[in-house]
């Protein structure tokens, strides 16, 4: 692989994207492709020291604080581990990134919907994944797969959930190249082969 790829994997909590990104990292991997994985919040360093203040504070946190930590984070996640792989000739997986912001506190707590997508973009550089998937799930479902313990996005609330749902459709409405919707109620392994259509769609391993 001479180029690097930047894949992105969104979707409600319980919807089963973390374990098809390690699915997809076994299957690189075993086609001796350079895989580094990541995620947002709670990249290493500085960002694990993130990823605790925002789903384990205890005290309130105003929704334009949480925006802003999310996008610390990021700017730490892009600068420090996903530039230099891509520049490596790497492929980064990464579990959530600028689509979670638009559809949590965007569509979900309502904040202004352009106004984090300028944000993002300052957060980014402007970069984008070259690829994202959505894996869309009812919020009933997710929730039973998170169980009773629950972190505090986790404990938002249905409405709150049903909003960030409708908000990673509509996301995908607008940037279809970009980002591909995977039906997550299926069985993991029909889901891991649609991964992997999607994937070599891109035809990425023949570069």
């Amino acid at each position: 692989m001479k180029k690097g790829m930047f894949i992105t994997f969104e979707g409600a909590d319980g919807c089963g994207k973390t374990t098809q990104m390690k699915l997809l990292a076994e299957y690189l991997e075993e086609k001796r492709v350079s895989v580094v994985i990541t995620r947002e919040p709670g990249g290493k360093g500085l960002g694990e020291k993130v990823r605790e203040i925002l789903l384990n504070y205890d005290g309130p946190v105003s929704d334009r604080c949480e925006s802003f930590l999310f996008l610390a984070d990021r700017a730490q996640n892009i600068d420090t581990i996903v530039n230099p792989a891509v520049e490596e000739g790497k492929i980064v997986l990464c579990d959530r990134h600028i689509d979670s912001t638009v559809a949590y506190q965007g569509y979900g707590r309502g904040l202004d919907i352009e106004r984090i997508k300028m944000l993002n973009n300052i957060a980014t550089n402007w970069r984008k994944p070259d690829l994202t998937l959505v894996f869309d799930i009812d919020v009933e479902t997710s929730m039973k797969r998170v169980g009773a313990e629950k972190d505090r996005m986790e404990s938002a609330g249905i409405e709150f959930h049903n909003r960030v749902r409708e908000g990673y459709l509509e996301i995908a409405k607008q940037e279809p190249q970009r980002i591909k919707v995977i039906d997550a109620s299926k069985s993991i392994e029909e889901i891991h082969r649609e991964v992997i259509k999607i994937f070599n769609s891109y035809g990425r391993l023949s570069q």
